[in-house]
C-alpha cells in the first residue's frame, strides 16, 4: 500500500475543501479583499452576512459542546481501515519533531518507559488548543525517561498532540497503542489475522501511515484475547512488516509488544520472556511483561535476553496490583531489582499520584515519587540548539508574557509546556550543610504560566553552592549567547550567576569568559554589555530591571572545538559575608543561541484567511448584563509560515464597529485568543458587537510568531487578516 507522502496529504487535503466549497454555496456570499494598512502591513478582508444556519462540525474532530478541536481515537476495525489524512486532522499534527538526543535510544543502556493510563484517557488533554481545567495532571520529569506510551481501551489510541509536542521537545519519543481485549477483540483479530497476508498487512500499513502523519514514533502492541492457531502464527510476521514498514516512514519508530498471548494463542500472561513468548519479541523492537514478576523471573530473562537485555521493559504496576515487589511510594524497590540485571523498566500509570492522593499536594507527591526513583533513572542529554525555555508547565493559574500579565484564570495547554529541568537536591561535597533544591512553582511567571524556584543555603565554610539544571550534549557554534531572566525574593545580596560546563576538553578552546579553575571544565561567562545592533531584539533588555523584579543578564562566549555539556546556576555569599545564606531564587528563562541564528531574517506570516464562520445569538443573560446586543463568533483561521521557525503562534483579536468608509479603526491593545502550534487555529464562541443599521461590524486576527530563539517579533511582521460583518438581509 503507498503511503501518504506529500502529494497524498495535498490530495486529501484539497479534496476536502471542495468538499467544504460545496456547502458555502447554501451560506451568504463571501467577499474578500486585500487592504494595505503601512507600508509594510497587509491585511486580508474578509465580508459575511451574519446568518444564523448551522453548518455542522465534524463530530470526530470537534468537542460535541464546545465545538474546539479535539484529538481522538479509532473504536472499530472498519474505522481504522477507512483513515485517510483529512484536512481536519491537520490540527493534531505535532509540530514538534523529535529533538536529538544522546545517548540516542538505539543505544543499549536501560531506558525508561512510561505508559501513561489514567481514568480511560482523552480527559482535558484531548483539547488540541488547552482548556480552562483546574488542577490537571501534569507530568514534566522528562529528562528521566526515554519513552511515553499514550495508553486507553479503545481500538487505536492515538496520542493526543499535547503530549507527542511535550515529549518531543525534551527528546522522549511517542507511542500509541493497538489493544485488542475480550471477546469482542478475539473476533477483531481473527477478522485481520486469521487470512492471508494482505489483511494484517493492511492494518499495518494504516498503523504506520497514522504514526507518519500525525508525527509520533510507533505502537504498542497488545492484544489480550485468545487467537486460533491461524490467528496466532501470523502475528510474528504481522509484527516484522509493522516494524520494517515503520521504521521506512518514521525514522526511529518503534514496535513494542505486551506479554499477554503466548505462542499456542492462549492468554496467559508470564511476567517474564521466556520460551513461550520469544517469538513476538524477535519479531518486534521490544517486549513489555506484566507485572507480577519476583527477582527469580529477572534471573531467568538474562539469558533469554542476551545482548537485548534493554529492550525487555519490565513492567511495574504504580498502583501497585497483584503480586508485585514494590508499586506507590516503594516503587524504587522494583527500580532497583530491575536496573540490577540490566533491564529497561516500563513504569504503568505513574499518574497515581494524581489520581489517589490529594490534588492539592499534587507537585509534592510527584517531586516525591520522582525523586526516590531518581538514582535508578540517567537522564538524557540534549544536543541541539537553539536550547530556551521558560520552565512553563503548559498550565497555570494565569497567562504572562515577558513580565507583562495578560489574563486571569486557569489554563491547560500541554502542547505549551517548555523544556523541564533536572529536578533535584544539590549538595555541595565535604562536611558542609549546602544545598539548593528546584521545583516547580504557579506562583509567578517570567513568560507562560510557571517559573523554577531554587532554594538553597550557603553555609559559612564554602563560598558558593550551584545546581545543575540541564544535561546536554551540544556541539557548539563558534560563538553563542545566553541569557537568564531570574529574581531573588526577599531582600538578597546573594549573587546569581549562569555557569557551563564543556566537553572535549583536550581540543576546546574557550575564549571571552572567566574559568573558574585552572583544572575545572565549568565556567562563569562574561556579561554581554553592549550587543550588536542586529542582535537588540534578543538582548533589549539585559542588565535591566525589568516589571516585577525580574532581571535579565546575557552572555557572549567563544568557542572552538567544544561540546557543550551541561548548565548551572551558582549562588555565591556577597562579600564580606561570613555567616549562612539562605536565598529564595525564581528563574524565569535561559537561552543558549548560535549568534548566527540571530542574523538571519525571520519570515513573515502570509495569506491568513478566514473560513468555516459560524454565528450563534448571545444567550439571553448575556444580553441582559452586555449592551450593545451581541453575537458570538466562530471561525477557522489559517495561515502561511515556516513551522521549523516557531515555537508556536500566539493568537490575537480587536474587535471593533464602524461604517466601512471610515477605513480600520484606531489603535487597539490586541487580545490574547489562545496559541496555535500549527498553521490554524479555530476561534471558539468570541463575544462581537452586533453590526448596527448602516454600518459593519470588524474584528481583526493577528497571528503572532514566537521564533525558536526566543524574543519579540515586532507587530509589522505578524499576520492579520479582517472580518467585516453586516445584519442579517431581512
Amino acid at each position: 500500500m503507498e503511503t501518504a507522502g506529500p502529494r497524498t496529504r495535498a490530495a486529501a487535503r484539497l479534496g476536502a475543501h471542495a468538499t467544504r466549497e460545496e456547502q458555502r454555496k447554501r451560506r451568504p456570499v463571501r467577499r474578500w479583499q486585500r487592504r494595505r494598512i503601512g507600508e509594510e502591513q497587509e491585511e486580508a478582508v474578509f465580508r459575511e452576512v451574519v446568518s444564523f444556519t448551522r453548518d455542522p462540525l465534524p463530530a470526530r474532530y470537534y468537542d460535541k459542546d464546545t465545538t474546539k478541536p479535539i484529538s481522538f481515537y479509532l473504536p472499530s476495525l472498519e474505522e481504522l481501515l477507512a483513515w485517510t489524512p483529512d484536512a481536519e486532522d491537520s490540527f493534531n499534527v505535532a509540530l514538534e519533531p523529535l529533538k536529538c538526543r544522546q545517548p540516542p535510544l538505539s543505544s543499549q543502556r536501560p531506558r525508561t518507559l512510561l505508559c501513561h493510563d489514567m481514568m480511560g484517557g482523552y480527559l482535558d488533554d484531548k483539547f488540541i488548543q488547552g482548556s480552562a481545567a483546574q488542577n490537571p495532571y501534569c507530568f514534566y520529569h522528562w529528562q528521566c525517561i526515554d519513552i511515553f506510551v499514550y495508553f486507553s481501551h479503545h481500538l487505536v489510541t492515538i496520542p493526543p498532540v499535547g503530549w507527542t509536542n511535550a515529549a518531543h521537545r525534551h527528546g522522549v519519543c511517542v507511542l500509541g497503542t493497538f489493544i485488542a481485549e475480550w471477546k469482542e477483540g478475539g473476533q477483531l483479530c481473527e477478522a485481520f489475522l486469521a487470512g492471508d497476508e494482505r489483511s494484517y498487512q493492511a492494518v499495518a500499513d494504516q498503523l504506520v501511515l497514522i504514526a507518519q502523519f500525525f508525527r509520533f514514533d510507533g505502537w504498542l502492541i497488545n492484544i489480550e484475547s485468545s487467537l486460533s492457531l491461524a490467528a496466532v502464527g501470523n502475528v510474528p510476521p504481522f509484527l516484522r512488516y509493522l516494524s520494517t514498514q515503520l521504521c521506512r516512514q518514521v525514522p526511529g519508530g518503534l514496535v513494542l509488544w505486551y506479554d499477554s498471548v503466548v505462542s499456542s494463542g492462549q492468554v496467559k500472561w508470564q511476567n517474564e520472556l521466556n520460551e513461550q513468548n520469544r517469538i513476538f519479541f524477535d519479531s518486534c523492537d521490544g517486549f513489555f511483561t506484566n507485572y507480577n514478576w519476583q527477582e527469580e523471573h529477572l534471573d531467568r530473562m538474562v539469558a533469554q535476553a542476551g545482548e537485548r537485555r534493554a529492550d525487555v521493559y519490565v513492567g511495574v504496576d504504580v498502583f501497585a496490583r497483584g503480586n508485585v515487589v514494590g508499586g506507590q511510594f516503594d516503587t524504587h524497590k522494583s527500580l532497583e531489582l530491575i536496573r540490577k540485571h540490566g533491564f529497561s523498566a516500563a513504569l504503568f500509570a505513574p499518574g497515581w499520584v494524581y489520581e489517589c492522593l490529594e490534588k492539592r499536594d499534587f507537585f509534592q507527591n510527584q517531586d516525591k515519587f520522582w525523586g526516590l526513583l531518581g538514582r535508578y533513572l540517567p537522564p538524557h542529554s540534549i544536543c541541539s540548539l537553539p536550547f530556551v525555555t521558560s520552565f512553563c508547565l503548559g498550565m497555570g493559574t494565569r497567562r504572562v508574557c515577558y513580565g507583562q500579565e495578560e489574563a486571569v484564570g486557569p489554563w491547560y495547554h500541554p502542547s505549551a509546556q517548555e523544556i523541564q529541568p533536572l529536578f533535584a537536591e544539590q549538595r555541595p561535597e565535604g562536611d558542609g550543610q549546602g544545598w539548593v533544591k528546584t521545583h516547580c512553582c504557579l506562583a509567578d511567571a517570567w513568560n507562560g504560566g510557571s517559573s523554577l524556584l531554587l532554594r538553597g543555603v550557603i553555609p559559612p565554610e564554602v563560598g558558593h553552592v550551584a545546581v545543575r539544571l540541564f544535561s546536554l550534549h551540544v556541539p557548539v557554534p563558534p560563538k553563542i549567547f545566553l541569557s537568564m531572566v531570574y529574581k531573588l525574593e526577599g531582600p538578597s545580596d546573594v549573587g546569581v550567576a549562569l555557569e557551563l560546563t564543556t566537553g572535549d576538553a583536550g581540543s576546546c578552546h574557550v575564549g571571552g569568559i572567566s574559568t573558574l579553575s585552572e583544572t575545572s571544565s565549568r565556567h562563569s561567562p562574561r556579561p554581554l554589555r553592549v550587543p550588536p545592533t542586529k542582535l537588540a531584539r534578543w538582548v533589549g533588555h539585559c542588565g535591566q530591571q525589568l516589571s516585577g523584579g525580574w532581571v535579565q543578564r546575557c552572555y557572549e562566549v567563544n568557542l572552538q572545538g567544544c561540546v557543550l555539556q551541561d548548565l548551572w546556576v551558582s549562588f555565591s555569599r556577597p562579600p564580606g559575608s561570613r555567616e549562612q545564606e539562605a536565598f529564595v531564587c525564581r528563574l524565569g528563562e535561559l537561552q543558549v543561541v548560535d549568534a548566527n541564528s540571530l542574523l538571519r531574517p525571520l519570515p513573515r506570516v502570509q495569506a491568513v484567511s478566514v473560513s468555516r464562520v459560524r454565528w450563534q445569538r448571545a444567550a439571553p443573560e448575556e444580553e441582559e448584563e452586555q449592551r450593545p446586543a451581541r453575537l458570538r463568533l466562530s471561525c477557522a483561521l489559517h495561515w502561511s509560515y515556516p513551522l521549523s521557525h516557531v515555537r508556536c503562534f500566539r493568537i490575537h483579536c480587536c474587535r471593533a464597529t464602524g461604517s466601512p468608509a471610515e477605513g480600520p479603526p484606531g489603535p487597539e491593545k490586541p487580545a490574547l485568543l489562545g496559541l496555535a502550534f500549527v498553521n490554524q487555529y479555530r476561534v471558539v464562541d468570541l463575544a462581537v458587537a452586533a453590526a448596527g443599521p448602516g454600518t459593519d461590524g470588524r474584528v481583526e486576527f493577528l497571528v503572532e510568531p514566537v521564533p525558536r530563539e526566543g524574543f519579540l517579533v515586532p507587530k509589522a511582521e505578524w499576520g492579520r487578516a479582517a472580518l467585516l460583518y453586516s445584519g442579517p438581509h431581512t
